[in-house]
């Protein structure tokens, strides 16, 4: 019931309205940001996928999961509170070898599982907006030694904004496609502020990009972290 009325729910619901889920080719190229080609792709989970395990919290229709099992033959799993994305996201890469999608929130499915992963990643998913000292103890603890964590969440510096002073989270809003916005909350740090939630759990920095379209953007948009359990 709580997928049902959350903003992602609603959101999820107009994409099938509008465009009904159907068969689709595997994405060439892994995203991070909501512009396309923007920074670097997949290679940052590692130099080579092949047969390795990874885990996408908040995978929304699937092109990522789609990506990384199709064109790096990684075995990936797609987690979404949502279940109608998860039924949009089987039915456009339900047919990829190695891709596999489920229903549940984040972090109860790290509680839940019993499998570890070379590489657990959030594109604009569950990191920023469950709370950091719950997930990221969680995603810890199912990361593999020198297991890899990526995740891009919104810039705390968009739009002229600033990074909480806190650890508190703040209220923001997501866009519909209709191009309402309804509330959400969201944990909105800098990158020394991941750092050191980050650092509490095991888990070491090894880039924080900023993200901006040249010619879109005076602000940064996305802000791109990737860390290491040590």
């Amino acid at each position: 019931m709580l997928a049902q009325v959350s903003p992602w729910y609603a959101h999820a619901a107009q994409r099938i309205a509008a465009s009904p889920a159907h068969a689709l080719t595997a994405p060439a190229r892994m995203e991070w940001s909501t512009h396309a080609g923007l920074g670097p792709g997949a290679e940052i989970l590692g130099r080579d996928l092949r047969g390795k395990r990874l885990l996408e919290l908040g995978c929304g229709p699937g092109h990522n999961v789609a990506h990384l099992a199709k064109h790096h033959q990684a075995r990936v799993t797609g987690v979404d509170l949502v279940g109608l994305q998860i039924r949009r996201a089987r039915s456009h890469y339900g047919h990829i070898d190695g891709a596999t999608f489920a229903a549940g929130h984040a972090l109860h499915h790290l509680q839940a599982t019993g499998q570890t992963f070379d590489a657990v990643y959030s594109v604009f998913g569950a990191v920023g907006l469950v709370a950091p000292e719950l997930l990221l103890a969680a995603i810890s603890r199912r990361l593999k030694p020198a297991g890899v964590l990526a995740f891009s969440v919104p810039h705390p510096a968009r739009a002229g904004r600033h990074p909480s002073t806190d650890d508190r989270p703040r209220e923001d809003y997501v866009t519909m496609p209709d191009h309402t916005r309804l509330p959400i909350a969201r944990w909105e740090f800098d990158a020394r502020r991941w750092g050191a939630h980050l650092a509490r759990n095991g888990l070491r920095i090894t880039s924080a990009l900023q993200l901006r379209h040249p010619r879109r953007d005076p602000w940064p948009t996305t802000l791109l972290i990737t860390a290491r359990k040590r």
